[in-house]
């Protein structure tokens, strides 16, 4: 199998897998509705140009740091951290399934998923 589409489908397993587990959780649906768009902010960081944007955006758009806060939510037994980490999990599996992929240093538009956009 081609690895991008490989890799989309890897995207829809996370999205399903949080949805199942943040139901399973009894997560606030309406915090879930108001957060899922969240980790887009990471956008934010090409304010300084495309090499910051990238390195901001992929912090934000890995499993690093949602990783990091539902075993934080876990531990402390935080019910809104493990809510929050997978509702970000859920947002990073739905950009994968998309196509979107982490951004390269050259311009938004180029991720490792390929190039994203009219300018394909």
């Amino acid at each position: 199998m081609n690895p991008v589409r490989l890799q989309r489908l890897e995207g829809g397993v996370l999205l399903a897998l949080s949805l199942l587990l943040y139901w399973k959780a009894s997560g606030s649906w309406l915090l879930f509705i108001v957060l899922i768009l969240a980790p887009d902010l990471f956008m934010l960081g090409y304010l300084g140009g495309p090499r910051l944007g990238g390195a901001v955006y992929n912090l934000g758009h890995t499993w690093l740091l949602p990783g990091i806060l539902g075993a934080v939510g876990i531990l402390g037994s935080t019910a809104l951290a493990i809510d929050i980490g997978l509702i970000w999990f859920g947002h990073i599996g739905v950009d994968r399934l998309l196509g979107y992929g982490l951004k390269l240093p050259t311009a938004f538009q180029d991720t490792h998923l390929g190039r994203i956009g009219r300018h394909r």
